[in-house]
């Protein structure tokens, strides 16, 4: 059964564009609700720790100098299939591939800068969520 919790990051790219109205607004129109949600900024360690799971790949270093370089909102969403739906609402990692209406095609700026992180199982939701949240900001 699919839970009905996931954990979504509005990226550097999107909060520096002016992104974070327009995109919570797409969220909360596609039924989530917004269980936690803070504007924060990564520090190096931070950023290197939670994306340990890609520390081998190329791309590594470039993912934590973009995820460091500004603020984030980190956010908890809430709904009856909450990852999957999540996925749904913003579209494939590379913009240019992602359907019409969906975050990324509508404010990424590319495959690297893509916006808005979401989870991508129930698993990683509750692991990411802890990581940004302790249990008494989550409601």
């Amino acid at each position: 059964m699919s839970g009905n919790r996931t954990f979504t990051m509005i990226k550097p790219d999107a909060v520096e564009a002016g992104h974070i109205g327009a995109i919570l607004d797409k969220i909360t129109a596609a039924g989530f609700k917004i269980v936690a949600m803070k504007y924060t900024q990564l520090s190096r360690r931070d950023a290197q720790e939670f994306y340990a799971i890609h520390k081998e790949r190329p791309f590594f270093g470039e993912l934590v100098d973009f995820m460091t370089r500004g603020p984030i909102v980190a956010a908890v969403l809430e709904k009856d299939n909450a990852v999957e739906d999540f996925r749904t609402l913003i579209g494939a990692t590379n913009p240019a591939e992602a359907a019409e209406g969906t975050i990324r095609k509508l404010y990424a700026r590319s495959i690297g800068e893509n916006a808005v992180h979401g989870s991508d199982s129930d698993e990683n939701a509750a692991i990411e969520s802890a990581f940004h949240f302790s249990g008494r900001e989550v409601f």
